[in-house]
């Protein structure tokens, strides 16, 4: 009797370890992306996420701004413009002038992967903006981009037309195809650019969830539980 409890209790714990870790195993196969043009500045070294908005962002005359179309969950695993961030190469053509900035700027609208169904991504470009001194990113990518479209939150939905159609939808984890979405308002995760900064290009964000990590405590508590009980059922 006593080893039938053991065994019971052992295989009590083996059923719940199995079932957490197909929740935790499938958990990140169902994660939701969001289809949208992140937004980002150049840190010197590289591309960083930009945390504000380009509407709000005044950068200084000689500043490179990036702007990329992709699919991801949040900023942490959002693609970054595939072209370096170099003002000297991109602005070579375009004189300084007094009572004006120039403002280099990188547009990479994505891959065949990141597209809507059945659509072709442009070319990514670079343009060199030579602006009023106060203006903000987002006038300088109106000067040398057009049309451009936003949505009733002000979340950039296309860049030169591109693309013709939706704004920030959210796409499924098992597919890529966009599920019907309301307002982006609250929902894409750059808004555009208003997370934290991206830990590198294309990172995945680093590390597991917290439900992770419950989730092992849970094993352990129950493993732990289970080992006392048949202990004091063998004394």
């Amino acid at each position: 009797m006593r080893r039938a409890g053991r065994t019971g209790a052992v295989l009590g714990v083996l059923s719940v370890l199995g079932a957490v870790l197909a929740v935790l195993c499938a958990g990140p196969a169902q994660a939701a992306g969001y289809r949208y043009w992140s937004f980002w500045e150049n840190s010197g070294t590289g591309w960083t996420y930009a945390t504000q908005g380009p509407a709000l962002v005044r950068p200084d005359d000689g500043s490179v701004q990036g702007f990329r179309f992709s699919v991801s969950e949040d900023s942490q695993d959002s693609a970054q413009p595939r072209t370096s961030p170099d003002f000297a190469k991109i602005c070579a053509d375009t004189p300084s002038g007094k009572g004006s900035k120039r403002i280099a700027l990188v547009i990479d609208p994505g891959t065949a992967s990141d597209a809507p169904d059945g659509r072709t991504p442009p070319a990514r470009r670079t343009a060199c903006a030579r602006v009023a001194p106060d203006a903000s990113t987002a006038e300088a990518l109106a000067s040398v981009a057009k049309p451009l479209r936003y949505n009733s939150d002000a979340l950039l939905c296309a860049i030169s037309g591109y693309p013709a159609t939706g704004c920030g939808e959210q796409v499924s984890g098992d597919g890529g195809h966009a599920k019907p979405a309301g307002s982006a308002s609250g929902t894409a995760p750059a808004g555009p650019a208003t997370t934290a900064a991206a830990d590198g290009p294309d990172g995945s964000g680093g590390g597991p969830s917290a439900g992770v990590y419950v989730g092992i405590g849970a094993v352990v508590v129950l493993g732990t539980a289970a080992v006392a009980q048949a202990r004091r059922r063998r004394g």
